[in-house]
């Protein structure tokens, strides 16, 4: 089916408004992450722990570092809570902006909710001093806003993707989810230690400000409405796309979603009731997250038939991965809790750094290939699930190694 859609001419592809768009989004995601994952790297500087939790907000440094770095009392529950509450506005949006994403304009919806979000990144400060239940209320409305926006760009790629373009240009849009954590750990530290911890959400909140005005200025909904697309790539555009149900597109991350809520309460299901120990868990998830996307990827090469066959199949493939969850990607925190966040960073650059190399790999393949190159692509996809679920389920650990342990009078 894909071997007869080819583009009638060559257009730029770098060089071109559709990879400027990507770009966009890709800047858009590494500031949504960095305003979500801020806090948890301010938080040591925003908090006394010397104090007796209970009373007003002190501080023990002196006056004039006061007004640079605020210092408030809350305790660990309270700070568990500022931290976690992000999430619950992402897992309400979910569905309603995927709903809403069919109705109302994706310029507007995408723009709205990166302002919003960066707003309630600058309210941070304000709504500390009034206590923390204001900063948690903030916490939950920006997460409300970056659910939105996290959704609704995915409604993007419809009319502006052609079929051969789609996985590279949305990895690419998508990458800046796993830059933007890398982003924040590289440059966090240094703004609070030379400008105190309210201006890193002043940055990451004012960055988000002016992207989201760039945003409404530079994007137009279709190919043909945009103003500086040039003839030859509209034609390239409008003539490669097919007519797409967004409800169908939607799909895959809907039940990626489900499925990740449920392997995380699998997991602790297991480890709660001593069903499994933890390396096993692990292990389980793991390979249920790598496996079965290779096996379901090999159904729809082979048993897909039928358009629901293939449906079935294409949702299962990208959703099961998200089994992981339980498994692989949250097992560094089995095993060096202390270095986890620096740890994270570097397995976010590897993740990015091979989520670009497959995307590239992949457009080299369907430009050079006009025979079978799906085929190749699904076969190279499975053999590197395969490898590293075999590499993980041999070397995998579950328990604090010696190098991560707490050792006395030592810092990070």
């Amino acid at each position: 089916m894909m071997d007869n859609q080819v583009p009638p001419r060559k257009v730029p592809n770098f060089c071109s408004i559709r990879y400027g768009i990507a770009l966009l989004l890709l800047l858009c995601n590494v500031i949504i992450m960095s305003q979500r994952v801020c806090m948890s790297l301010t938080m040591i500087t925003m908090v006394n722990s010397t104090e007796p939790h209970g009373l007003s907000n002190t501080s023990t440094k002196e006056p004039q570092d006061n007004i640079k770095n605020p210092v408030y009392n809350w305790s660990t529950e309270i700070q568990g809570i500022m931290l976690s509450s992000i999430f619950y506005g992402i897992l309400i949006s979910q569905i309603p902006a995927g709903y809403l994403s069919g109705i109302y304009s994706l310029k507007k919806m995408v723009g709205s909710a990166l302002f919003l979000s960066s707003l309630f990144t600058l309210l941070i400060l304000l709504a500390a001093e009034f206590g923390e239940a204001l900063v948690i209320i903030c916490r939950v409305i920006q997460g409300l806003f970056q659910g939105i926006a996290l959704t609704t760009q995915q409604v993007v790629w419809i009319k502006w993707a052609p079929p051969l373009e789609q996985v590279r240009l949305t990895s690419l849009s998508l990458s800046g989810l796993l830059l933007g954590p890398c982003v924040v750990l590289l440059i966090t530290g240094f703004i609070c230690d030379s400008l105190g911890w309210p201006m890193v959400f002043y940055i990451f909140g004012a960055c988000g400000c002016a992207l989201s005005l760039l945003w409404f200025v530079l994007f137009y909904e279709d190919p043909k409405d945009h103003p500086c697309i040039s003839k030859s790539e509209k034609e390239y555009i409008t003539s490669a796309l097919t007519q797409q149900n967004g409800l169908l597109s939607s799909l895959p991350h809907l039940f990626a979603w489900i499925f990740a809520i449920l392997a995380g309460h699998m997991s602790d299901v297991f480890l709660s009731r001593n069903i499994l120990s933890l390396l096993t868990i692990r292990k389980l998830f793991t390979l249920l997250g790598l496996l079965l996307p290779a096996l379901f990827s090999l159904c729809l090469l082979y048993l897909s038939s039928s358009f629901h066959g293939t449906m079935i199949f294409l949702i299962l493939a990208n959703a099961t991965g998200s089994f992981c969850m339980g498994g692989i990607l949250i097992n560094v925190l089995d095993i060096a809790p202390r270095y986890y966040g620096l740890l994270k960073g570097f397995t976010n650059v590897i993740g990015l750094t091979g989520g670009l190399v497959a995307s590239t790999v992949t457009g080299v393949i369907l430009s050079q290939d006009q025979d079978s190159p799906w085929l190749k692509i699904f076969f190279m996809m499975v053999a590197n699930n395969v490898i590293s679920l075999i590499f993980y389920l041999i070397f995998a650990k579950a328990e604090i190694q010696d190098w991560a342990k707490e050792t006395q009078n030592s810092y990070l």
